[in-house]
């Protein structure tokens, strides 16, 4: 019987996938297990590599082809072959990270076994820029040995369950689904986690095991917070996460909602006028509840018109030059 099914997602990861694969074909396990891919019709030659691996490990990898793109940022891919794994567990991944660590799915395999009211487990992982855009970093900055609902809804957005790094169970997760307003999200993770929370604490292995590449073609650089368009679908994202939680999060989210809005003032479409940043800094300062100094701030720079702070600068720059000459 398979123990695990590792899927993986590709698209246009032809620089990539071949380390991906190794990285799985690596793994030292007591159990079988197989690797299930999912290419959302890449335009490179992705596919032509994965055929290769295919036929060198017939018995260990099978594909998924599809003669379309699924759409939604791969999420319609991923859950293609989450259906086609036959696994106790399902290990996930995308196709331009890897493994650095031989016994992860034994780890992993080893902590669900022993606690079976988990629901996930997961454990850290280094972020690298393909570009070297940046230094790398850890994904995760807690060390709790495993979280819960609790941990992953904040004022700020704690996605710390690096993609890689995660395994949930396949009867679970055939039982419960994504909810059907998840496909309203660029976000399949964030939602996805939070729901295994509610049915079970998600364990945590304090090792460094995998790496989460970010490339320039990749899923990740589409989330602009400098973009309307991701910022609305952030807020609409917390704004559901909170109505399936029965509002029991209710200040929590909507603090993290209130922070989406204050990025709004200063996004590319809504930057420079006066309306549309009027609507959305008063609603951050209805629900952020922000610091008396941050307070001030939004409401001097993007609640007063600009005409009337010109108009108050004018005359207040006068009556200082004319103190200025009293004293004289």
């Amino acid at each position: 019987m398979i123990k695990v099914s590792v899927c993986v997602v590709t698209y246009n990861h032809e620089k990539f996938v071949a380390q991906m694969l190794d990285s799985i074909l690596m793994q030292q396990t007591t159990f079988p297990f197989e690797i299930v891919v999912g290419d959302d019709c890449s335009k490179d030659n992705t596919t032509a590599i994965l055929k290769d691996y295919q036929q060198r490990f017939p018995d260990k990898i099978r594909l998924l082809l599809h003669p379309k793109n699924m759409g939604l940022n791969g999420k319609f891919n991923a859950l293609a072959t989450f259906a086609a794994a036959k696994g106790e567990y399902i290990a996930q991944f995308d196709g331009d990270d890897y493994l650095i660590s031989p016994h992860k799915l034994q780890k992993q395999v080893e902590m669900l076994d022993a606690n079976p009211h988990y629901s996930a487990c997961y454990h850290n992982a280094r972020v690298i820029f393909d570009d070297n855009a940046a230094p790398p970093y850890l994904v995760n900055t807690l060390s709790k040995p495993e979280v819960t609902v609790e941990d992953l809804v904040g004022e700020d957005e704690l996605c710390f369950i690096a993609t890689s790094s995660l395994m949930f169970r396949r009867e679970d997760f055939a039982k419960h689904p994504d909810p059907e307003w998840t496909n309203l999200s660029t976000s399949g993770d964030i939602p996805r986690n939070i729901m295994f929370a509610t049915r079970g604490p998600i364990g945590y292995i304090d090792e460094v095991m995998s790496v989460y590449r970010k490339n320039r073609g990749g899923a990740s650089f589409a989330d602009n917070h400098y973009g309307a368009d991701f910022l609305f679908n952030r807020i609409q994202l917390y704004s559901n996460i909170n109505k399936e939680l029965n509002y029991k999060y209710d200040d929590k989210l909507k603090k993290n909602i209130a922070t989406y809005y204050y990025k709004l003032l200063f996004s590319r479409e809504y930057g420079k006028t006066y309306w549309p940043r009027l609507k959305y800094a008063l609603k951050y300062l209805a629900t952020g509840d922000p610091s008396p100094e941050r307070r001030k701030e939004v409401i001097r720079d993007f609640v007063i018109p600009p005409a009337f702070m010109k108009l108050y600068s004018f005359f207040a720059l006068n009556l200082y030059n004319i103190k200025s000459k009293a004293k004289a």
